[in-house]
């Protein structure tokens, strides 16, 4: 076992101690040897890179760089990692050796420590089956919403992806799914944790990969899910037309998967961006593999569709469970619709489709839509309008699948939920962000806007005329220091020290404020919040006098402190370019006055 965190060992001890461990359990040659040539040159600042604490196992499992040690993602921590989710789901599953669990991956590798996701998936399934386990592994690559669908499509007892989704190359991930196909929210994470820690040295099978291939335990489920999957799909289809389209699978996993989903609606599949279509763990093209970062990632796609004569183009990230959107403007630029823009044309889109086939208005009752609580509140004026329930969860699908799943439960209609983070849940036969379905709901939209001789910007344009203004803008600044990013949320909580909030930033007056660090809502009459709080992240919401919503919030997975501002009007033709000016002034004042980057050393969001 390793020593517990402040057994009284001293730091060089510790290291010591783990590194002793790892030279006696790790059977990876290359990190191994890499170990070895760190103590023989005493590089202790190195040492204490790799050993100096074991990634944290939260809701979103690992994440984490390749390479040697327990900080890094490498053979023998994801032994480590599987086995304590095996003995975790003996304990909460009796079916578990009837039922099985499923397995995919992704494209990535790193040659100098020998790690990849095809690797690390087989060493997973390896423990399973050295248990009796049945394991479903997909024999190649696939997106991450395969996962959750083979979960609940094979009724099994829980997924694990591997993938970092976006990261950098040098990064890898464990992704973990419930047998309900939504990811895992706590206490689980806990649980899992626990059992990691009690099952660190490997079992004896643990490295013998091999044994797998000849066992009547392991399933290849590919070409059934892959069939699955699109036929499940083309039940969303509502209508056709041809429309050119541009996608990039941004060097991951989306290309086969994308053309399968428009030939499974009969559209005419898009063109692939040539340079990026085979998966490479590399990502030569682009500084960042995540559409999110907007044009950048995007220049080859334009590119290709100018050439083309396309006017739309479709990105996914490298693990194809997110969609960025981008359509030529007749000026000639091209417009990238924010996650929170896509989430309202998806939403129009999904709610139109079903009010179609649905005409009978008693059912709008058992009808819901899902959003964040950092995305836009667009979906809570449609809702509003139309008739339909609207929710908002926690930031994360894990909250969002998991509360789809107990409305489904009930007998009640999901029709869509989504992230401002470009993640969308169109369908609900996955209970979490699916970027394949989205990628070709968009293309159906986009089809269906182009018999009425209207872009996607004009649609856009209308809805927010029917339904209200909903202008956003979020960012972020970089902070390394768990302690600064405590003293800047601290500051907001003691803000004139006496242990109270702000009542104004800069010239805008605040209305309320919700605390999901504190489980504080001055807007409830208890003065506690509804929605989950968590001590482990901070989180504070501010509504302000004018109309304005803004959250600050810390990232699960990267060292950023995040933002998240919108202003709502009410509907009728209000001034877009006034209302973006008044958000704009709100957002420098929050940066100003609450982030305050130069007392706090933070760099800003590189444009």
């Amino acid at each position: 076992m390793a020593a517990p965190e402040g057994s009284g060992l001293g730091e060089d001890a510790r290291l010591d101690q783990e590194t002793a461990q790892w030279l006696r359990w790790d059977k990876n040659s290359l990190t191994l040897e890499a170990v070895k040539r760190l103590i023989a040159e005493g590089n202790k600042e190195e040492l204490r890179k790799c050993f100096g604490a074991r990634m944290e196992f939260g809701t979103a499992g690992l994440r984490a760089a390749m390479g040697p040690g327990i900080s890094r993602m490498n053979d023998l921590t994801i032994i480590q990692t599987t086995q304590g989710f095996c003995r975790y789901l003996e304990k909460q599953f009796s079916d578990l050796k009837q039922k099985g669990i499923v397995i995919s991956f992704d494209a990535r590798a790193h040659p100098s420590s020998g790690g990849s996701s095809r690797r690390f998936a087989r060493l997973a399934a390896t423990t399973f089956i050295s248990q009796g386990i049945p394991v479903y592994l997909f024999s190649d690559i696939t997106p991450t919403p395969f996962v959750p669908f083979t979960v609940s499509h094979l009724k099994l007892c829980a997924g694990i992806m591997i993938t970092a989704s976006h990261n950098p190359k040098q990064d890898n991930g464990y992704k973990v799914y419930w047998d309900n196909g939504a990811q895992i929210i706590s206490p689980h994470d806990k649980g899992i944790s626990q059992a990691i820690e009690e099952n660190l040295e490997p079992w004896p099978q643990a490295w013998d990969d091999s044994l797998i291939d000849s066992s009547p335990l392991l399933h290849n489920p590919s070409a059934s899910i892959n069939n699955d999957y699109f036929e499940d799909l083309k039940k969303s289809v509502n209508r056709e037309t041809k429309v050119k389209f541009v996608h990039t699978s941004v060097h991951g996993v989306g290309h086969s998967f994308v053309q399968s989903a428009f030939k499974a609606f009969d559209l005419v599949p898009p063109e692939a961006v040539p340079e990026q279509k085979d998966p490479d763990p590399e990502f030569p093209t682009v500084k960042y593999p995540n559409p999110e970062e907007g044009k950048g990632v995007l220049t080859l796609s334009f590119a290709l569709a100018d050439k083309t004569k396309a006017r739309i183009v479709l990105a996914n990230d490298p693990d194809a469970d997110r969609l960025a959107v981008a359509e030529k403007q007749d000026s000639g630029e091209w417009r990238v619709f924010s996650g929170n823009e896509l989430g309202a044309l998806l939403g129009w889109w999904l709610f139109t489709s079903w009010k179609e086939k649905n005409q009978d208005r008693s059912a709008l009752k058992d009808t819901y839509m899902l959003s964040s609580t950092v995305s836009s509140k667009i979906l809570r004026a449609i809702a509003l309008k139309e008739g339909f329930h609207f929710e908002e969860t926690l930031t994360g699908f894990k909250w969002m699948g998991n509360r789809a799943k107990q409305l489904i439960d009930q007998g009640k209609t999901v029709l869509f939920a989504f992230e401002e983070a470009i993640g969308y849940m169109c369908c609900p036969f996955v209970l979490d962000k699916d970027g394949v379905s989205a990628a070709v709901i968009s293309a159906e939209l986009a089809s269906f806007l182009a018999t009425k001789n209207l872009s996607l910007s004009q649609q856009l344009k209308a809805i927010y005329v029917e339904y209200g203004y909903h202008i956003t803008k979020a960012s972020y600044f970089i902070c390394h220091d768990q302690e600064t990013i405590k003293k800047l949320f601290e500051n907001l909580r003691n803000y004139d020290g006496k242990n109270n909030y702000p009542k104004a930033c800069g010239k805008f007056e605040i209305s309320a404020i919700r605390d999901l660090t504190t489980g504080y809502d001055d807007s409830q009459p208890d003065k506690k919040a509804v929605l989950p709080t968590s001590k482990s992240s901070q989180m504070i919401t501010f509504t302000f006098a004018n109309g304005g919503v803004a959250t600050m919030r810390t990232s699960g997975t990267e060292p950023k402190i995040k933002y998240y501002a919108e202003l709502c009007a009410p509907p009728g033709n209000s001034d877009p370019e006034q209302l973006k000016k008044e958000l704009n002034e709100l957002v420098s004042a929050i940066e100003e006055h609450f982030f305050q980057p130069q007392k706090y050393n933070l760099q800003p969001k590189a444009d």
